[in-house]
């Protein structure tokens, strides 16, 4: 039998946490044996923290009342034996809310005032401001507390046609879309913003962030949700009704909010909830099976997905199925065969993508340890040639040759300049990559972009300005790409020459390939594009919207920006921790072989006893070089061995 999701993320949350203890355990190996420089040691912190904290976000996307609430129970909370996110009949979630964990944060529920929308700042911004938040206590053991609490998510307020048009929730040039006023005159509109659920849950725990999104009018009211939080999730639900097939107002949402030129289709999974609806006493279960095929094609067709990517299910009777531990109910419910496809989709990609990181990690490392051991063994077999070189030599040949070298130490150290020129350049270059992706530069290209968008009149140039813009900011990533390459250059020349002169084994790393960041700008401007193509015209008409979309659009390229400059600074410091080792090594072999002088001095009959003791070292050299061969490739193999056992290789080593 197929695995439950919450099954298959447990499998996956051991998965990661087995290859985060084998890192840390190689780590700890390395650095016993001397072999992790800074620029390794930080790859390894890198990798580790992303094998425990990485995130992964399912969005839960539909039109009101199509049971998306009841759905999150379903697949996440049965276990509490009643329903946590509140799932009555009519309207129930009215702002975003993240179900996440910290283990930094004690656990509550966070809730972010609507009036914020009044206030120039982002989702971004506000995460940072813990004063402006409602704060929830909940106890998660009290299933019954917690719902009343995540119930909160669905409180509204009735205010005047003014606040609501000033909050985003009524538009006088899109009637159509306005919510109906009571007898006073007022609108019903959400009273939080936003709701942040941070909760030890097993799931959640793991890494597992869960986004459920309001109907379509609060999706359209706040712009950073749908071309900032929903665009970065790693599967997106979308849930339809199967007794009403795809409405127009569920196409809306598909179309302008969940579908983009160059999307990656397969993350996008369609739900036909309710399919109890159909289940008819007078109808058999061949005639039931072939409507609900029916209600999945003509959702397939109308969505323009693959039909294996529409799925029926009943979320109301899965829970209750989970929840009696009623197996043929369960099986009804069809639930199971959506958990299947999250699981094996969803993860499956997320493990894969680890993998590679992982296996990137190894190969660097195992590259730059090996290095070391060999610029060790170099130096092991150099000493011993240079001391059987003093057999039956006078106390003044030896004296010659150790003042030969401490000059050829005065000669090594006297390079320093050339390398702390070499630093010199390498960092003010560096400075100008800051400088090009910075948040100065950004801000500019904001500001430019906010002031085409607030000119007077309906925005029919918008493509031509955001053209201009991603341009800019592409041109930004080919500048940096070239200083990149005239440090790689640089490098190149300094090594060799540092190599001739010193024997050095230095290698440039390859420079940082900032295509990828290129294609995260591409993604961007295509959703942003969509996003203001379709029937969103008339709203930048308005300024207050421009704000909101050029401040959810500055978040997502601060974090391209941010991820770029840090992959450049990665490189800088690889190049200057390889250096930074071979210099280290040279000088511990220069002490070495100046204490064996000295020893030899001191008595003669010490010869034969220091050359056994550099034929030791030389292979237990050969024993690291093998257990390094090892240990990396026990890591980066698919086969995963317990914990236990690991620990055991490691520290046998």
């Amino acid at each position: 039998m197929t695995d439950s999701f919450n099954q298959q993320f447990d499998k996956h949350g051991a998965w990661r946490r087995n290859f985060a203890h084998r890192l840390k355990w190689l780590s700890r190996w390395l650095n016993e044996n001397e072999l992790l420089n800074q620029s390794v040691a930080e790859r390894l912190r890198e990798l580790e923290s992303q094998l425990r904290t990485s995130k992964v976000m399912v969005a839960f996307v539909a039109e009101f009342s199509r049971g998306k609430s009841e759905l999150i129970n379903a697949i996440f909370f049965a276990s509490y034996g009643r329903r946590i996110m509140p799932a009555s009949a009519g309207r129930t979630t009215m702002c975003p809310t993240e179900l996440g964990y910290d283990a930094t944060l004690p656990p509550g529920l966070r809730l972010l005032p609507i009036e914020t929308r009044l206030e120039p700042h982002s989702l971004a911004h506000w995460r940072d401001e813990p004063d402006r938040w409602t704060e929830v206590e909940v106890d998660v053991e009290n299933a019954e507390q917690l719902s009343q609490a995540m119930g909160k998510v669905a409180e509204v307020r009735w205010v005047p046609l003014a606040e609501a048009r000033a909050l985003g929730f009524w538009s006088d040039d899109v009637p159509d879309d306005n919510p109906v006023p009571d007898s006073d005159g007022r609108v019903e509109i959400p009273r939080w913003r936003h709701a942040l659920l941070n909760m030890p849950h097993p799931l959640l725990e793991q890494g597992l962030v869960i986004l459920d999104t309001p109907g379509l009018n609060a999706i359209g009211a706040e712009p950073e949700l749908t071309v900032s939080l929903i665009p970065q999730a790693h599967a997106v639900v979308f849930i339809l009704g199967a007794d009403t097939g795809v409405t127009r107002s569920d196409l809306a949402i598909w179309r302008e909010h969940l579908v983009t030129e160059g999307d990656l289709s397969e993350t996008r999974i369609v739900v036909l909830n309710k399919i109890d609806t159909m289940w008819d006493i007078l109808s058999t279960p061949a005639q039931i099976d072939a409507q609900i095929q029916r209600q999945r094609k003509g959702a397939a067709e109308l969505l323009g997905v693959p039909l294996p990517q529409v799925l029926p299910v009943s979320a109301q009777k899965g829970l209750q199925a989970k929840i009696r531990r009623d197996q043929p109910l369960l099986q009804a419910s069809r639930l199971p065969a959506l958990e299947a496809v999250l699981g094996e989709g969803l993860l499956g990609k997320r493990e894969v993508m680890l993998r590679l990181a992982v296996d990137a990690g190894i190969v660097a490392l195992r590259a730059e340890a090996a290095r070391i051991l060999n610029v060790r063994q170099r130096d092991l077999s150099e000493q011993a040639l240079e001391l059987q070189g003093l057999r039956g030599k006078n106390g003044s040949v030896i004296r010659h040759m150790r003042q030969r070298i401490e000059q050829e130490q005065s000669e090594f150290e006297g390079s320093n300049t050339r390398i702390l020129a070499l630093r010199s350049v390498q960092g003010k270059l560096l400075r100008e990559v800051y400088a090009v992706l910075g948040s100065t530069a950004l801000k500019a290209d904001m500001a430019r972009l906010a002031s085409a968008l607030k000119r007077r009149g309906l925005k029919f140039n918008v493509r031509k300005v955001y053209a201009e813009t991603f341009d800019s900011l592409r041109n930004n990533l080919s500048e940096v790409q070239a200083t990149s390459a005239e440090i790689q250059s640089m490098l190149n020349a300094t090594f060799r020459q540092l190599n001739a002169e010193h024997g050095f084994t230095l290698q440039a790393p390859p420079e940082p390939d900032l295509s990828s960041f290129e294609h995260q700008l591409g993604q961007i401007e295509r959703s942003h594009l969509h996003y203001l193509g379709v029937g969103n015209l008339l709203k930048l008409s308005q300024p207050d919207f421009c704000d909101k979309l050029v401040r959810a659009l500055a978040s997502r390229l601060r974090v391209v920006n941010e991820a770029a400059m840090t992959e450049v600074e990665r490189w800088s410091k690889g190049a200057g921790a390889q250096l930074d080792a071979q210099l280290k090594e040279r000088r511990r072999n220069f002490t070495k072989r100046i204490e064996a002088v000295e020893r030899i001095q001191g008595a003669a009959g010490n010869l034969d006893e220091r050359l056994a003791e550099l034929s030791a070292q030389e292979s237990h050299l050969g024993d690291l070089h093998k257990r390094l061969a090892e240990l990396t490739s026990l890591l980066a193999s698919n086969e995963a061995p317990n914990a236990p056992s690991a620990r055991t290789e490691l520290s046998a080593a």
